[in-house]
């Protein structure tokens, strides 16, 4: 006899790369059946409390059932048969507990009720991982904008160089991102953790006039909120909870997407923490690949088809669907582990992030052209924007053409002589001169930011 998770299935090979091993282990076999008992235990207790079924037995229940007890070979072995895993586990049930306990276990409930609500509190458990995980990533993001507030750059603007910005502003733009998911999860989680409890089709029938009220109380034991009707065929909580792990992912993919682009060669801004080994080549000793930036796009792009696969997997048919349903089984755990991966290697990724601000300023004094809009904009009150625009574009060419710095050309120029001094083109042609807002962008993002005062939770032991 097997039991516990000797007979567990390892991961496929290369998938560790892109999947978190502590939120795999909320969906692996032995956290979902334990999960299924818990559920099970809970339905019996508030039913002995409230007389339907004896109280002695639903006790004896919780006091025998422990998943350890559990075959899993032949779990297993049954559920490849049957299709559906409650059976199996309800089989193994019955002949490790008593015979009163046998004859009242899942009494008035469905298979759908089990998964479904343990489905629940495992996506619970999760998003409270996920919110921490957020929070630390909040702050990692607070540090680098308020550290590199001053840190001058290149702003790019469809991969060229446009103006300059700093580092601290950029980091403040992916920390925005980040306020607004931490607020999302907020308000979905009062949607998504509802207990399911409806039997067969969603009324409750087998419980007569008590169904409601073992609900209720079924909810408030789980601590779970309640819906008006079960929730059997409409999956729109569980589409929005697999569409926000694509747009949380899609944040982090953002990140990780501008660190490749920064980490070029040519670039050399930012560098991936360096590690013995870490995103070598077989072949090129000098090569330093952004390995955890390229996985984290890869879990971007994803968990955005998952997005779209839980979606179509939504359109359940009547009162229980008859394919659709078990697409989830895959698609939504997949979906939260590859998302804790992401979140994983992106808190690594920027706390060990290398900031060369030398080279992101010497990058900048290499492109004088940058600041071709503040003449532009500082001669738009003689001449027009438009008039202004077409005569410092000519004079970016005539800098090309002629190989001539910027400087010289715009000198050579009456229409911007006869309004700008030198003393004035030097101080618009210094790329820290022409920063806008961002300071006060950062201190507004900033302004967002409170102590931190998650701690990481421990596992539930209900």
């Amino acid at each position: 006899m097997s039991h516990g998770m000797s007979s567990a299935r390892g991961p496929l090979f290369l998938s560790d790369m892109f999947q978190s091993d502590e939120i795999r282990s909320f969906f692996e076999a032995p956290a979902m059946l334990r999960r299924y008992l818990e559920i099970e235990v809970a339905i019996a207790e508030v039913e002995g409390s409230l007389g339907l079924i004896p109280e002695d037995a639903a006790q004896a229940l919780a006091n025998e059932l422990t998943v350890d007890a559990i075959d899993m070979d032949r779990f297993h072995s049954d559920l490849e048969n049957t299709g559906f895993p409650i059976v199996p586990l309800l089989r193994q049930v019955v002949d490790l507990v008593s015979e009163e306990s046998a004859q009242v276990v899942h009494w008035g409930a469905t298979t759908q009720d089990i998964m479904d609500t343990a489905l629940v509190l495992q996506m619970r458990e999760a998003l409270r991982l996920f919110r921490v995980r957020i929070s630390r990533l909040r702050e990692v993001l607070a540090d680098h904008a308020d550290t590199h507030r001053s840190s001058v750059m290149l702003g790019r603007s469809q991969l060229q160089h446009a103006l300059p910005t700093t580092f601290g502003l950029k980091a403040a733009v992916w920390l925005s991102m980040f306020q607004r998911h931490a607020m999302r999860l907020t308000q979905l989680e009062e949607r998504l953790y509802v207990v399911q409890f409806g039997g067969a089709v969603g009324t409750l029938a087998a419980l007569g006039t008590a169904g409601l009220t073992v609900r209720d109380a079924l909810a408030a034991r789980l601590e779970l909120g309640v819906a008006p009707t079960a929730w059997h065929t409409t999956r729109d909580s569980l589409a929005e909870v697999v569409s926000y792990l694509a747009n949380l992912t899609a944040s982090l993919g953002k990140i990780g997407q501008d660190i490749l682009l920064l980490a070029q060669s040519d670039v050399g801004e930012v560098r991936e923490r360096w590690m013995p080994g870490r995103g070598v080549s077989s072949t090129m000793p000098q090569k330093r690949n952004p390995i955890s930036a390229q996985q984290i796009t890869v879990v971007a792009s994803s968990v955005a088809d998952l997005s779209g696969a839980m979606f179509r997997a939504s359109v359940h048919d009547h009162e229980r669907a008859s394919g659709n349903w078990m697409k989830e089984w895959t698609v939504i755990p997949e979906a939260f582990v590859v998302t804790g991966k992401a979140l994983d290697l992106t808190i690594d990724l920027l706390e060990g992030l290398e900031v060369d601000i030398d080279r992101m300023r010497s990058n900048v004094e290499a492109d004088e052209f940058i600041m071709a809009e503040a003449v532009m904009m500082a001669l738009a009150p003689h001449l027009g924007r438009a008039g202004a625009h077409e005569i410092i574009a000519g004079a970016v060419e005539t800098a090309v053409d002629s190989n001539k710095s910027f400087q010289i050309a715009l000198a050579a120029i009456p229409a911007v002589t006869d309004h700008l001094s030198d003393v004035e083109i030097e101080h618009l042609l210094a790329p820290h001169n022409y920063l806008g807002s961002s300071i006060e962008m950062i201190d507004q993002t900033l302004a967002g930011e409170e102590p931190s005062q998650e701690e990481e939770p421990g596992r539930e032991t209900r």
